[in-house]
């Protein structure tokens, strides 16, 4: 059936294409390349005084000052057909590529897209996860730090998906890789979906997610995913984000029963000028299981992380200083005497400019 759809869909994508003639000039004059981009710089501390507190992705330092990453995103359309170019380099885009090596590594996203009309459009390529609240562009975000939930989550997907809008609705269906597999051998495709919905003013936005499917013969995941903002008034709002994520693993030719990871953060959002603002993160990460966080420790557990972040924003460039309090339920941090510890706590300061 995978092979049905991904066959389905080429076509689709050719047939309109070989239908579709436009004056490429005039439409190169009216759609000119869009180049954006962003560098962003840290320094942390942590109170214990090492590294090893760090259990989420982007800020793995202590007492150091270091670069995030400089990025650029090209984004050119001609008629009915794009096409986005999205390079990162540093520790931060390494980071999120992980499973890539060398050069490739600098690739964010790269994907095509086609309009078949206003409603549908196809894309065929590599692109960021729709899963979760938080995204690897740190300007995009109000916390600097990185929730579990993101960092133990999708981080990317590569393969075809359509996107299909109706009022303030819309439905996304698409197979890809594995995650974060931009190129694989395996034979085994997971499929991705969301449905988005919201009031006709924007003030509540819902997204349900789902990825899920065979990552070997002898694995199965799934995860589900539910975001919501809340618009409350013009200078607050509020985001929640939860997520369940379960596998199966193959034993005597039969999957036995599902093991699994959840999250579950709010975000509180408040501006008190066009130039001032805080943020709220309170998650709860439960990994009883020992998938992820406690993976090497003795039982698993959970970790109740609150991280305050304020946006000091200086037109292009923000400063985002941070404090970050986390307590597990078990001893899976270090004190300053080098002992296990049921919690920890950072501050930061970050400077990200974007254009």
């Amino acid at each position: 059936m995978l092979q049905k759809f991904v066959a389905t869909t080429l076509v689709c994508l050719s047939v309109n294409a070989l239908f579709a003639q436009t004056d490429s000039t005039e439409t190169e004059e009216k759609n000119p390349l869009k180049i954006s981009g962003y560098a962003d710089v840290y320094y942390k501390l942590d109170f214990a005084k090492t590294g090893a507190n760090n259990k989420t992705s982007f800020t793995n330092s202590h007492n150091s000052f270091e670069l995030g990453m400089a990025s650029l995103k090209f984004e050119k359309s001609i008629g009915k057909v794009g096409m986005v170019a999205d390079l990162g380099f540093g520790t931060r885009a390494k980071e999120f590529a992980y499973a890539d090596n060398g050069i490739t590594q600098a690739i964010k996203q790269l994907y095509i897209t086609y309009a078949a009309s206003d409603k549908l459009t196809f894309t065929a390529g590599s692109w960021a996860t729709h899963v979760g609240y938080e995204l690897v562009d740190p300007q995009l975000n109000r916390n600097y730090s990185m929730s579990y939930m993101f960092s133990y989550g999708p981080f990317t997907h590569t393969g075809v998906k359509a996107d299909y809008k109706f009022g303030s609705s819309g439905i996304m269906l698409g197979i890809s890789n594995p995650t974060d597999q931009r190129t694989t051998g395996i034979s085994p495709k997971y499929i991705i979906g969301q449905f988005s919905t919201g009031t006709k003013n924007g003030k509540l936005k819902l997204y349900l997610n789902y990825v899920g499917g065979k990552s070997s013969d002898t694995t199965k995941m799934n995860q589900v995913d539910l975001v919501a903002t809340l618009g409350v008034s013009d200078n607050f709002s509020i985001g929640y984000d939860g997520t369940v994520a379960s596998y199966k693993l193959k034993q005597n030719d039969k999957f036995g029963s599902a093991s699994s990871w959840w999250g579950s953060a709010l975000y509180f959002n408040a501006d008190f000028s066009k130039s001032f603002g805080l943020t709220l993160r309170s998650e709860l990460f439960d990994d009883s299981k020992q998938l992820n966080v406690f993976s090497s420790a003795t039982e698993g557990g959970s970790i109740f992380a609150n991280t305050l972040s304020a946006n000091i924003r200086l037109g292009a460039l923000t400063l985002i200083p941070e404090i970050r309090i986390e307590n597990a339920s078990k001893a899976i941090f270090i004190d300053g005497k080098s002992n296990s510890s049921k919690s920890a706590a950072n501050a930061l300061i970050a400077a990200v400019y974007a254009f």
